[in-house]
């Protein structure tokens, strides 16, 4: 399916195009320049939409996202100069359409396609809402607390933490390499959309993160769903300690607000969050409108 006919049949796809309109248009050089190894045979892919994980193992490829149907051909065409090997694994770190609209490229191709089973339930409601089931693909292969699998010589675990950005996100870390992907759990230095219809909670987000943080070591590489400086879609704990900081300032920040008598109206004039003035751009207006309906239980 084109990419202008996604957008015109999905709202969430419409609303995610614009708040990543500077990743899904960033992009203008050659593959190369967008199909980056990291180390041990893993690898990102950054053309459009939220950060493709790659690995090319002795006995086949396993691809983390799949962004939208205009780009994610263009990976598996990277991929396949690589050498001549099935495609093992397809994994969803979580149902938005800018990392699994995608999907479609790969049917027929992907012996599996993973997902937590909250993610597959969040992706079929989204297809059925926006009349368009027959042209997504869907995990076959779902979990609850955690996966495991086998691939040449990586082994690829999965983990999940609860709610965070939304209730359907999971990390995933390829242990050889030990290469963490952790999708729209980290959003690096951008403020990140916080799906409260699809059960994200900023709390526990915080809980995950901290959870995250202290389950790896310094050597550990992290892969981001986005990043405001579009070369910084990976980096270390330190950044995942900085995201989840912001999400403690945000929600301290709000907290204080509402008890100081302040209205909602008022408070989504904020410009920036004390304690976590790297975070910038634009978006500043959906994380303070999250804080403000979780804190107030609406």
């Amino acid at each position: 399916m084109e990419r202008r006919n996604f957008i015109k049949n999905s709202a969430l796809a419409m609303a995610l195009l614009s708040i990543y309109k500077s990743d899904v248009f960033a992009y203008q050089k050659s593959f190369a320049h967008i199909f980056k190894p990291l180390r041990n045979n893993v690898g990102i892919f950054t053309e459009q939409g939220g950060t493709i994980g790659w690995l090319n193992s002795s006995s086949g490829f396993a691809v983390i996202d799949s962004q939208f149907p205009a780009s994610a051909p263009h990976v598996i065409e990277e991929l396949k100069k690589l050498g001549n090997k099935p495609f093992k694994y397809l994994i969803n770190t979580h149902h938005h359409g800018d990392h699994t609209t995608g999907n479609i490229a790969f049917k027929g191709i992907a012996e599996k396609v993973v997902a937590h089973q909250n993610s597959l339930v969040n992706q079929k409601r989204a297809a059925e809402k926006a009349n368009n089931l027959d042209q997504v693909l869907l995990p076959d292969t779902t979990f609850g607390t955690g996966w495991k699998a086998p691939i040449g010589d990586e082994k690829i675990s999965a983990y999940y933490y609860g709610s965070g950005h939304t209730n359907g996100d999971a990390i995933y870390h390829f242990e050889n390499a030990n290469i963490v992907h952790v999708g729209d759990l980290v959003s690096n230095r951008k403020y990140p959309y916080i799906d409260r219809e699809n059960g994200a909670h900023i709390g526990n987000w915080i809980i995950a993160l901290d959870k995250i943080h202290n389950q790896f070591d310094n050597d550990t590489l992290f892969i981001f769903g986005h990043s405001r400086e579009p070369e910084k879609v990976t980096g270390s704990k330190a950044d995942v300690k900085a995201f989840q900081n912001y999400l403690q300032n945000l929600l301290t920040f709000v907290g204080m607000e509402i008890k100081a008598g302040k209205t909602k109206e008022d408070i989504i004039k904020a410009t920036t969050i004390p304690g976590a003035p790297e975070w910038q751009g634009d978006g500043i207006q959906r994380s303070l409108t999250a804080a403000y309906d979780e804190l107030k239980g609406v």
